[in-house]
């Protein structure tokens, strides 16, 4: 199976958490690691189910499920430093993903839309090797509604200068596929292009 771009596409969009690299175990170790460490359970079906929700958001979602007050500025560094520890041990590239974005960079406009901290994006593009892929990145620190909603993808669209109409999202998250759907934009699940380690 190999991915294929629409035929309308002027412009892609890329989610990266799962979709351009396979960080999702290393982001579910790390709430893991918080959630054994605050007595609550975390279990892997719930974390996907949250797919593209940033950390922040997360904390208020656990706070109201089990009653908790886990400071959600806090619980992100604490979070996100176990994530930078394993990160290197566990991150893949989604290659179906990956050689889409390589074959068409430089020939139509390319943005990275996430849910997560430019700190982490950027890493995490420097180890899959697609450092310097993206001019454009928007990072949960960019927006003031995450997705589902779609401002994270309006404004990666605003910035490539594409309408939203012909911009391609390619992500593996119902939030995000959402967000790429209320925006007016082409949703491309890349779920069935690789499997999660669940």
């Amino acid at each position: 199976m190999t991915l294929e771009i629409s035929p309308k596409a002027k412009g892609l969009i890329f989610d990266l958490d799962g979709t351009l690299a396979d960080t999702m175990p290393s982001h579910y170790l790390s709430w893991k690691s918080i959630a054994d460490a605050q007595n609550f359970e975390f279990t892997e079906d719930f974390f996907y189910s949250l797919a593209g929700v940033p950390t922040q958001k997360i904390c208020l979602i656990l706070n109201e499920k089990y009653g908790l007050d886990l400071d959600p500025v806090k619980t992100e560094e604490e979070k996100e430093g176990t994530f930078l520890k394993i990160i290197g041990e566990t991150l893949k590239p989604v290659t179906a993903v990956v050689e889409v974005l390589k074959k068409y960079h430089g020939k139509m406009p390319v943005a990275c839309g996430t849910g997560n901290i430019k700190e982490i994006a950027l890493l995490t593009l420097e180890y899959i090797g697609l450092e310097g892929y993206f001019d454009i990145i928007v990072t949960a620190e960019d927006v003031s509604h995450p997705k589902p909603h779609p401002e994270t993808f309006l404004k990666c669209a605003e910035q490539m200068g594409v309408e939203p109409q012909f911009c391609q999202v390619f992500e593996d998250g119902e939030p995000g596929l959402k967000a790429a759907i209320d925006g007016g934009m082409i949703p491309t699940d890349v779920r069935p292009y690789y499997e999660l380690r669940k």
